[in-house]
This record gives structure tokens, sequence and C-alpha cells, in this order.
């Protein structure tokens, strides 16, 4: 007879226990390769997050309006179930998904207080490289 195996010390100790509150926090970092979707509380500790990569879509695919949503709706589905009601949206990055993202959120029950663009712009920062002498 095989023993039933016990999780060790260590995976029971790694998974923390996270405050829900009703209202919260979307973090969606949509780059031009992957979009990555992150709810946190209002402390900044993260509830549940998803990805374009983590729900099978693979390459050039990642960086579709499709990919986005889908990968929303399944952030937005775990957050729901812990107990999110209403959150803010902080969008970061040119990707594509920026807006289905927020609609996915959005179809899933979630309710969006407010929508802000936090994308890193350059005061003039780094110095462009040299022309090109053809």
């Amino acid at each position: 007879m095989a023993k039933a195996q016990q999780p060790s010390a260590k995976a029971a100790a790694k998974k923390r226990i996270v405050k829900v509150d009703t209202y919260g926090d979307v973090h969606i970092s949509a780059s031009f390769n992957n979009i990555i979707i992150s709810i946190t509380n209002k402390n900044g500790q993260v509830i549940s997050w998803s990805s374009a990569g983590k729900m099978g879509f693979k390459g050039s695919k990642k960086n579709t309006p499709y990919a986005a949503q889908m990968a929303a709706a399944d952030a937005a589905k775990t957050a729901f179930d812990a107990g999110v009601k209403k959150v803010d949206v902080y969008v970061k990055g040119p990707g594509a998904g920026r807006e289905s993202s927020i609609r996915g959120l959005s179809q899933n029950g979630i309710e969006i207080a407010m929508i802000k663009d936090v994308t890193p712009l350059p005061h003039n920062g780094c110095r462009p490289p040299k022309k090109r002498r053809v």
C-alpha cells in the first residue's frame, strides 16, 4: 500500500494569506510581446494574476486583444470568487490588449471605478544612436 503524500512544509509555508477587500486595484502591463494582469488589494498584495502566456497562447498570438481578454477574464474570475467587487484600473505599456482586457474584467462581474494610464514617458532621457551613413 502506498502512503498518502503529505505536502512538504516548504510548500505549505509558501502559500500566504492575503487580506481581500471588496475594493482593489488592477495593474495591466501590456508590452509588445505579452500582457500581464495583476489584481491586488489596496496595500498592493496580489490576490490573483494572469497573463496571455499562462492562458496557453504562444508567440505572436500573446499580443492580441483576444488573448488579453481571456487573461483578464481568468484573473477576474479568481478575484471575484475571493471577494473583489470594485476596482481601479492602472494600464501600462503600448500593447494591443489594453482596452479588451478592461472589457474582459467588466464582463466577469467586476465594477470598474477608475481607469488610469501609467505608461512611463521619458523627459528626453536617453541619447539616440548616431545617424546611419550609407
